[in-house]
């Protein structure tokens, strides 16, 4: 499959719209809550409607519990990567593997005019290559052994 071909949208479908986000005005400890309670590893940050920037996991790493921070009285807009990597809808899966891999990120969100309409990790990206590659093996066992159905 040529994978310049086909775009995130295909993922989104599957994985769904969810975008999980947090005013800008939250502390970290309120914004890792959030992450927990939702099982992700990052969360968009929002301040008057518009998305600002991006929390992950890394970003607690890096710049809260390396600098020793308090999570409680640390605002997420003081940490939070302001200037993110994001995609849109149209991207090809295979723009978006090359973004993750120079920029060496694990989250992509997926922005539309401004809007998250989806937020894709590496994770994800990954989970359906590997559907992808399994229905192509099984396709070649059927042609192989005359069980083709095409």
């Amino acid at each position: 499959m040529a994978l310049k071909k086909v775009s995130i949208s295909v993922l989104l479908k599957e994985k769904g719209p969810s975008v999980f986000c947090v005013d800008a005005e939250s502390s970290v400890d309120a914004a890792v809550a959030e992450m927990n309670r939702h099982r992700v590893g990052s969360i968009m940050v929002k301040s008057e409607g518009k998305i600002v920037g991006i929390f992950t996991e890394r970003d607690v790493l890096t710049r809260v519990v390396s600098s020793g921070r308090d999570p409680k009285a640390t605002g997420i807009r003081e940490v939070m990567t302001a200037d993110f990597q994001y995609i849109e809808r149209d991207t090809s899966v295979e723009d978006a593997m090359q973004l993750i891999t120079d920029k060496r990120v694990r989250h992509l969100p997926v922005l539309e005019g401004g809007e998250a309409v989806g937020l894709l990790s590496i994770g994800d990206i990954t989970r359906w290559l590997l559907k992808v590659n399994e229905m192509e093996a099984e396709n070649l066992r059927q042609y192989v052994f005359n069980d083709y159905p095409g």
